[in-house]
């Protein structure tokens, strides 16, 4: 009978002991914020196995608005030691499953730039003020949409370590002009981008070298839009467009973001 007892104690002190692993790691939040008059939906990611306050980064999703994919990659940062917050540009349950309703989205999201930055320095201010984050070390990674998103940003000399663009849109209405960017910057694109064609590689590069901008610019040869993304292959079958997922390019552009985050935030 004791030896039963203190096997049925031992077993409860292991199913204690994991339980306690287990809580003590992942943790996610969804937090409903206000922007004006209107609600949005973002989606916090942290591993709270790390004690100390560690560095933000804001997740800008693609034109399709706040989905899953937009919450695996917070997820993803949370797993490498930062909280992150997969912000929402559009508002809340705005969620797209058609080509022409994510354009209708984006375009009544960027009709005006100081919407464009209020919604994200909003969101920026709930990662900032999270228990777990150094407040002085925040970091911005978008794709698609969300990658001009975070350019412009940076153009606008929003206060960030670095952003980080995925087969985002380069061009832009505005232009960053000498001493204004604070952000470091990194984009990845795809060299058969249709949507991202060379002269906007090329007018990003003669920007930001003119405007004195930190730029590291990485071209994959043969690579379409969207090649972060496992779902775009069937997004290109259901629509027809020109997009798709790339197992090589997805994981070397991870990579690479992730030894950019680790340099701009030992500096």
């Amino acid at each position: 009978m004791n030896t039963l007892k203190t096997a049925l104690a031992v077993a409860t002190l292991s199913l204690t002991v994991a339980s306690t692993q287990v809580l003590a790691e992942m943790q996610t939040r969804t937090i409903e914020y206000q922007v004006g008059d209107e609600t949005f939906t973002g989606y916090m990611a942290w591993d709270d196995e790390f004690e100390q306050k560690r560095p933000g980064v804001l997740v800008v999703h693609e034109w399709w608005g706040h989905n899953e994919f937009a919450r695996d990659q917070a997820e993803r940062l949370a797993s490498a030691g930062y909280t992150a917050f997969a912000l929402d540009m559009y508002g809340a349950g705005k969620q797209a499953d058609h080509p022409d309703t994510a354009q209708a989205f984006m375009q009544e999201a960027t009709q005006d730039m100081d919407q464009v930055k209020a919604r994200f320095m909003k969101a920026m201010d709930i990662l900032k003020n999270h228990e777990s984050v150094d407040g002085s070390r925040i970091a911005a990674q978008g794709y698609c949409f969300g990658g001009a998103v975070v350019l412009n940003m940076a153009r606008m000399g929003v206060d960030l370590d670095g952003v980080v663009s995925f087969h985002g849109a380069l061009g832009s209405p505005l232009t960053a002009e000498p001493g204004a960017v604070k952000a470091k910057i990194q984009v990845y694109t795809g060299g058969a981008d249709t949507l991202v064609p060379s002269d906007q590689v090329a007018g990003l590069v003669k920007e930001m070298q003119d405007a004195e901008v930190d730029l590291t610019l990485v071209s994959f040869p043969g690579v379409p839009h969207s090649f972060t993304n496992p779902g775009a292959d069937r997004i290109a079958q259901e629509f027809g467009m020109p997009v798709g997922y790339d197992e090589e390019a997805a994981a070397r552009s991870w990579e690479g973001a992730m030894r950019f985050y680790q340099g701009i935030f030992a500096e």
